[in-house]
């Protein structure tokens, strides 16, 4: 017979998970809301989920609730491992627990395919985690990923919005994005200062190679990087005068500003983008 599982406020006090903001913890415990994340999800049925931070394994719970073949759980702090490995006994061999940080791990080495990543992630690494999976989107049948309201807006920010930016036209540039949840703070133990929200991304079928995802990231990079200005002067730091011939055979206005491009138009202007250096680029900030 499975044991039952404890109570999560009783995992919580007998490990003494108190929330860390040095690793950015809040912990998601409402049982409908974490039911809720797990059906956006979509149908698990026979998929190997990957969950970052678990922290006491609010989450945890729901996923091992699907119908998940498997759930991996990464988790850097020893007391939310330690609260974790409560929860294998109740799991029939379908929980593993991964101690590291998810920043150097390769999830595509780590987790067998079909891999979905269903995580609330550590909000002070979120963005620079999601970004080291698209570079391997093609890898992943999808992510459903918390992050606090103002990163969301990001990912899903329309061409013309103030908060389309790098971050905007990578995202939908290989994934169909949608946002999907927006929660309070008070969902939240402790309750951080920012509204949260999910968001979906499912990769597209047909993804870039590794040189024209290097060179989409330099041409956001100088485009986004001097935004108030037109494209001609944005990237002429970086291709000098042939910035003026670039736009034009991308068939682009000069005088255009880098918020108002599409995510078509930015990729036909990373298909003419010169072939990135050696030490290509890195998105630092969205």
């Amino acid at each position: 017979m499975t044991p039952s599982r404890p109570p999560l406020r009783e995992v919580i006090a007998r490990h003494g998970l108190a929330a860390r903001h040095a690793l950015g913890q809040h912990f998601l415990l409402d049982e409908n809301l974490t039911a809720r994340i797990v059906r956006l999800a979509g149908d698990l049925a026979g998929r190997h989920v990957i969950e970052i931070g678990p922290g006491p394994g609010g989450l945890t719970r729901a996923l091992l609730d699907s119908q998940a073949a498997s759930v991996t759980a990464i988790e850097i702090d020893p007391r939310a491992i330690a609260a974790i490995a409560e929860l294998a006994a109740t799991a029939s061999d379908r929980l593993r627990i991964v101690a590291g940080d998810a920043l150097a791990l390769d999830l595509t080495t780590l987790v067998a395919a079909p891999r979905r990543i269903v995580a609330n992630l550590p909000y002070n690494i979120a963005t620079p985690l999601l970004i080291g999976w698209l570079r391997q989107a093609a890898a992943f049948e999808s992510l459903t990923l918390m992050f606090q309201q103002e990163v969301a807006d990001r990912i899903a920010a329309p061409p013309g919005s103030r908060t389309y930016g790098r971050l905007s036209v990578l995202a939908q540039w290989l994934c169909t994005v949608q946002l999907g949840l927006r929660l309070p703070p008070t969902a939240f133990v402790p309750p951080p200062a920012v509204h949260s929200a999910v968001v979906c991304l499912t990769p597209h079928a047909v993804q870039p190679d590794p040189a024209r995802f290097a060179a989409m990231e330099r041409v956001t990079a100088a485009a986004f990087g001097q935004r108030r200005k037109m494209l001609r002067a944005a990237l002429r730091p970086t291709l000098g005068p042939a910035a003026a011939d670039l736009l034009r055979d991308a068939g682009i206005a000069p005088e255009r500003r880098a918020e108002t491009l599409s995510v078509a138009e930015f990729d036909r202007l990373a298909a003419l983008f010169p072939a990135a250096p050696d030490a290509a680029l890195r998105i630092t900030r969205p």
